[in-house]
């Protein structure tokens, strides 16, 4: 599913909550998908920032990932 589909269906769901409120399976789905959009969202996130470089100021540049190893 993409992510404007996802989206969508989840704005019609919050929205027929606060119009009407949700059956049971309607409130399984909704969880479903907040899930899977919480799980896009993070991945995007970690997918961002593993193409962080830090730059010192001596000039040496190191990935985001490899300055925040301890030392």
């Amino acid at each position: 599913m993409e992510m404007k589909e996802l989206i969508a269906e989840i704005n019609a769901l919050a929205k027929k909550k606060r119009e009407e409120g949700l059956t049971e399976a309607e409130q399984k789905r909704q969880k479903e998908l907040y899930a899977i959009y919480l799980k896009g969202f993070r991945e995007q996130v970690r997918e961002r920032l593993d193409n962080v470089d830090v730059t010192y100021p001596d000039g040496t540049v190191k990935s985001l990932k490899d300055a925040m190893k301890k030392k």
